[in-house]
């Protein structure tokens, strides 16, 4: 499986430090491992599935396409719930 970093979610990981990046490779494992792990979304966002795990005891959000044809794993923004979907609109 290839797995494709977009820029903003390059951008967002460099923001966090080592413990919060160990635990983000722990949801992409997981994604990689699953690709259908996380919640299909609905209208404009239809092509994006988000998976949602604990860092730093706070709910992240995780955004990622997958491609079942080509099979690759976009990985495309990582972050709190906050203006997580509008801002994603926003990138894509």
């Amino acid at each position: 499986m290839q797995i494709v970093q977009t820029t903003c979610f390059k951008k967002a990981v460099k923001k966090l430090n080592a413990k919060q990046k160990s635990e983000l490779d722990q949801a992409v494992k997981t994604i990689a491992d699953n690709p259908y792990a996380g919640e299909q979304k609905k209208g404009d966002l239809d092509f994006l599935r988000v998976y949602k795990f604990r860092m730093n005891n706070q709910l992240t959000l995780l955004a990622y396409s997958y491609e079942e044809q080509i099979i690759t794993l976009t990985l495309l923004d990582v972050g709190s719930h906050e203006n997580f979907y509008r801002d994603i609109k926003r990138s894509v």
